[in-house]
């Protein structure tokens, strides 16, 4: 009986009359109810607010184009769906209902759903996909490679680029971890994750499983927050521009080798390869060298330590009528003073306590019909200097302990890296003998004179090493190694450069010599070279030196951080004084890119 009940109430037309307006109330889409007369009995709130109707209007006169269609529902009792209306420049899609009460036409029913925010929704959405779209078809299209990971270094996205260079397929590393990818040897680095420590944009260089070599730059998206979301890596290959640079090198080399066969073809004494004169005062100083060892005449090599004063008195030998005879060398700095004199000129036997029985001949006797290199003659004593004075002017030479003179035909030739012009006003050294020596001086210029040499000299003593340590591979200098050995003034010559080349070679990993197979202070030599340009008092006034410093800082300071706020906050300065110390070196700091069709 209560079931029964419940049923009874729920047909109640009380019931009815309450709750289907309340519901009628909360729709957002207007209804609108129509009498068979068609006049309008109900509208609902959002009906009344969207066409400002009242009851008992005619439908057809507030919807003249649903004229026809209301007709054919309130008699025909056809539903008619999907109608488009425009009213007040709003679009609406109506539906008319046939009305039906205990079996007989009751009326008819409009709901109108408002499609304007529908509409302008989809053509934002369509907007969106055409924009998605274009930025799918520019980023693919790119030849940079491009990888998009999130604020955990987990791969979103890369391009057609990507796995190109990469060599690998986009499935296969979407969804990975790029802390991951370096710990599998996949690649040696990544600038996400350097992104994600540093908050700043990271760029740096890349070796992949494939052998290429990239420059990889990352870059930080923060969002409204500041909270970083996504890290975009562009990944550009160097490695045809590094074997291109290589392959410069490479022809560099070959020009160079070229240009010393041309010299050791207009200059004999070049056929050993160890005198190697590329500057002007070098190839001059050859060429004396050549003129001097056609005669017999004294000559006085004069040059600092390391110079390369024995090599020129080689090669006086070498091209002299003498080249067949011995060629006797003395350091005299070398040799104990007490001895200078019996070793020079020999001794007779008895000369002195320990002397040989049968006596000695000394290195003059010995060069007898050659020539006689005396080195550091700067340390001869000045007992020893008088008797050679004595040799030069008559050729004749008598044994310490001995008669007997002997006569000889033997060619002088000394060196010294002291000023013995200097010495002999102080009297270390004697004028007469001085003067004797001095007939014909050869200069040999320090290395820094003639840089031109450097160079060439490297790649000569570089191979030279390589091949005497047993290295095949070809030994080539990176541009900051070579910077840094030009750069460097070599205080011990060409000594100096071989010691510095045997070092690379020995040090070195593969066929590039890097920075750190070079001494320290040779590897320092560059930045000492920039800071001695940039204070080069005889060119510039104080205001000029600190111009150039100030903007120095600023073109480091540019690259470096990139902004002006980022630069101000570095240097401890307000961002307008940035800006403004920008703007007067704009062209230095920032200078104009050329035209690419030039």
């Amino acid at each position: 009986m209560l079931q029964d009940k419940n049923s009874r109430l729920a047909r109640s037309p009380i019931l009815e009359e309450r709750i289907y307006p309340a519901i009628l109330e909360k729709i957002r889409d207007a209804v609108i109810a129509v009498h068979p007369s068609g006049r309008v009995t109900y509208l609902n709130p959002a009906a009344t607010t969207c066409f400002n109707l009242n009851l008992g209007t005619q439908f057809e006169i507030a919807f003249p184009e649903l004229k026809q269609q209301m007709l054919r529902t309130l008699k025909d009792q056809q539903n008619c769906l999907g109608l488009n209306v425009t009213n007040n420049q709003r679009q609406f899609l109506a539906n008319l209902y046939a009305v039906r009460e205990r079996g007989k036409p009751a009326g008819a029913l409009c709901v109108l759903e408002n499609r304007t925010e529908m509409n302008q929704i989809i053509q934002k959405m369509l907007s969106f996909q055409e924009l998605s779209r274009e930025l799918d078809t520019i980023i693919d299209s790119s030849y940079d490679g491009l990888w998009i990971c999130d604020a955990n270094a987990t791969v979103l996205r890369i391009n057609s680029a990507s796995e190109r260079l990469n060599n690998i397929r986009a499935s296969e590393v979407v969804g990975r971890n790029m802390a991951d990818l370096v710990t599998e040897g996949f690649i040696n680095r990544s600038a996400t994750l350097e992104v994600i420590k540093t908050g700043a944009t990271a760029t740096m260089l890349q070796n992949t499983s494939t052998g290429r070599k990239l420059m990889i730059t990352g870059s930080p998206i923060f969002d409204e927050t500041g909270s970083l979301v996504r890290v975009v890596v562009n990944e550009r290959d160097i490695t045809e521009i590094d074997s291109l640079h290589e392959e410069l090198q490479r022809q560099e080399a070959i020009k160079n080798q070229y240009r010393n066969h041309m010299l050791e073809m207009q200059l004999a004494e070049m056929e050993s390869r160890r005198i190697i004169a590329r500057s002007p005062c070098m190839a001059r100083l050859l060429q004396q060298t050549i003129k001097v060892s056609k005669v017999d005449s004294t000559a006085l090599i004069l040059g600092e330590s390391g110079a390369g004063k024995e090599l020129i008195a080689d090669l006086i030998h070498k091209h002299s009528n003498r080249a067949s005879q011995p060629m006797i060398k003395i350091n005299c700095g070398a040799i104990p003073e007490s001895l200078v004199e019996s070793e020079l000129f020999g001794y007779e036997k008895g000369a002195f306590t320990g002397a040989q029985k049968q006596g000695k001949p000394g290195y003059v006797e010995l060069a007898q019909d050659g020539l006689l290199f005396l080195d550091e003659i700067a340390e001869l004593p000045l007992a020893s200097q008088v008797k050679l004075l004595r040799f030069l002017e008559d050729g004749v030479v008598c044994r310490v302990g001995g008669v007997k003179n002997r006569k000889l035909n033997v060619r002088i030739l000394a060196a010294t890296n002291r000023n013995l012009k200097e010495m002999v006003s102080d009297g270390g050294f004697r004028k007469d003998l001085y003067y004797r020596l001095h007939v014909i001086p050869l200069h040999v210029p320090p290395l820094r004179e003639r840089t031109e040499c450097i160079l060439p000299l490297l790649h000569h003593y570089l191979h030279f090493f390589a091949g005497k340590i047993g290295k095949t591979e070809s030994i080539h200098l990176s541009r900051p190694v070579t910077e840094a050995l030009l750069s460097y003034p070599y205080p011990g010559n060409v000594r100096e450069l071989i010691n510095i080349c045997e070092r690379a070679v020995v040090m070195s990993e593969g066929e590039w010599i890097s920075l750190d197979d070079l001494p320290r202070d040779v590897a320092d030599s560059r930045k000492s070279k920039e800071l001695s340009d940039l204070m080069d008092l005889s060119q510039s006034s104080l205001k000029e030196l600190m111009e150039k410093f100030e903007c120095s800082v600023l073109k480091k300071a540019s690259a470096r951080y990139g902004t002006q706020d980022k630069i101000a906050k570095a240097l401890g300065v307000d961002q307008a004084t940035i800006g403004r110390k920008l703007k007067k070196y704009a062209t230095a700091v920032h200078p104009p890119r050329r035209n690419s069709q030039q």
